[in-house]
């Protein structure tokens, strides 16, 4: 299984956190992303995305259908992640587009055994694979992209 984690690109600041929306940088940074993501997606990829503006923005950066998920709010933790997309057993590849610090434990405990607060910056990309070797499942790290080295 492929499993990518994607976090929203720069927000603006706001009262109600759903309800913050890009700013022209971060608008940018979803672009530049999702035009990297198109070129190299892996194949049968479901896409999950936050119900907060910002993950809606940036997913639509995309121009592919994802499914918008309540569990993957701003407050989600990593077994609610680990259970929207079924890692480490769901046939294909899933994306999810959060927050952190969700994201960065999901990461944390899929590649270094125990969650602990790892930072993924706004508007990249982590791409984890497992793999079966002697009976044992690992997690293998294929890509960390951030935004940044795509502008």
């Amino acid at each position: 299984m492929d499993l990518l984690l994607w976090r929203h690109a720069e927000a603006e600041e706001g009262e109600d956190d759903l309800k913050r929306r890009l700013t022209a940088r971060g608008e940018k940074q979803a672009k530049a992303m999702a035009a990297w993501l198109r070129a190299h997606q892996p194949k049968d990829l479901r896409i999950l995305v936050s119900p907060a503006v910002r993950t809606q923005q940036t997913a639509e950066a995309l121009k592919m259908p994802f499914e918008t998920q309540r569990k993957l709010g701003p407050d989600a933790c990593v077994s609610e992640l680990i259970a929207a997309s079924g890692w480490p057993d769901a046939k294909g590849a899933v994306l999810i587009v959060g927050h952190q610090p969700g994201l960065g434990r999901l990461a944390s405990l899929l590649l270094g055994g125990q969650e602990a607060d790892w930072s993924i910056k706004k508007g990249a990309l982590w791409w984890i694979s497992n793999r079966v070797r002697r009976g044992e499942t690992q997690s293998v790290l294929r890509a960390m992209i951030p935004v940044e080295l795509l502008d």
